[in-house]
């Protein structure tokens, strides 16, 4: 599979801060691509640098294996984390004149609006104004517009935020058939459930640095050895000090009125046994199991140093 970006060793500094440091990203054409991290690593810099709006201080990006120039960006749609519309124009009205920024001609993109006002069931907002409407609705209309001109490349910095989750699995199901109808799409988040549910590949982004990248189900298969989930009843905090030099703890849920659950690494296969028994010798053991981790307990995990 060809890559649509490659992004070659971007550094990017703004006065004493180093947004991003040595970062280099592949993004396969025709897949979803997560861009994972905490607040301030970096993820919006990265999107912005890809999309030419932030120019790095050094690296390079290709689109479709050359110099990406101002004159790709109409081969991108862009919705960016800040987003907001003219408050004061009727919806139909700004979504047309947004469309045709990118492009295309009234008529087409009155046709293009009303399939996807249809498919999303807002038809009865076009003659509404823009400061009646909910969030969630704003979002929709934001998503229509950046995705009208059918672009080879859709961003989306923080796509679900604000959205409930019927929305947000609407917005699932879309990303997923634009992908399907040969779009690649980057997305920042988050939510890692999301990042499992429609990710082909990831980048998690920690402290101006790409820390991890790959196939989602080859990352999780990498890091699956020797996790545990435990459940159990007792003294959580006695527990954790019984265990916690022998192992790992990933997550820890504490439950007053049933079972307590606990997600543990355990590095040692031979501490395996030994670590079970001091759980049974600190509570009352109902489960012991392994699991593969989730996309969560990696980013945890990697964001801490212990992966």
């Amino acid at each position: 599979m060809s890559n649509i970006i490659t992004a070659e060793h971007i550094t990017k500094r703004f006065s004493a801060h180093t947004a991003l440091d040595d970062v280099s990203v592949e993004i396969p054409r025709g897949s979803v691509y997560g861009l994972l991290g905490p607040n301030g690593a970096g993820k919006t810099t990265l999107i912005r640098t890809i999309n030419r709006i932030t120019l790095p201080d050094e690296g390079r990006v290709l689109f479709d294996g050359k110099p990406i120039t101002q004159q790709d960006i109409f081969r991108i749609g862009y919705l960016p984390e800040e987003r907001g519309l003219y408050r004061k124009m009727k919806v139909g009205e700004q979504a047309l004149f947004l469309a045709q920024l990118k492009g295309l001609s009234h008529h087409e993109a009155l046709i293009r609006l009303k399939e996807w006002f249809t498919r999303f069931g807002i038809e009865e907002w076009w003659n509404k104004k823009v400061e009646d409407l909910s969030k969630g609705m704003a979002q929709k209309i934001q998503f229509i517009v950046t995705v009208l001109h059918k672009p080879e490349l859709l961003i989306f910095d923080e796509p679900f935020s604000g959205f409930d989750p019927i929305n947000a699995n609407l917005l699932k199901e879309e990303i997923l058939r634009l992908r399907d109808e040969g779009a690649t799409v980057i997305f920042s988040t988050h939510n890692m459930a999301s990042v499992e549910e429609i990710c082909d590949h990831i980048t998690l982004i920690n402290k101006s640095h790409n820390i991890l990248s790959g196939k989602v189900d080859d990352i999780r298969r990498a890091h699956g050895g020797n996790i545990f989930s435990v459940q159990y009843k007792g003294d959580g905090k006695a527990l954790i000090e019984r265990i916690s030099g022998v192992c790992e703890i990933i997550a820890h849920e504490e439950s007053t009125t049933g079972y307590s659950s606990l997600k543990v690494h355990i590095e040692r296969n031979e501490d395996v046994r030994s670590v079970v028994a001091l759980i049974n010798d600190t509570v009352e053991m109902r489960q012991f199991s392994e699991t593969i981790p989730s996309m969560n307990d990696i980013f945890i995990r990697a964001v801490n140093g212990t992966l």
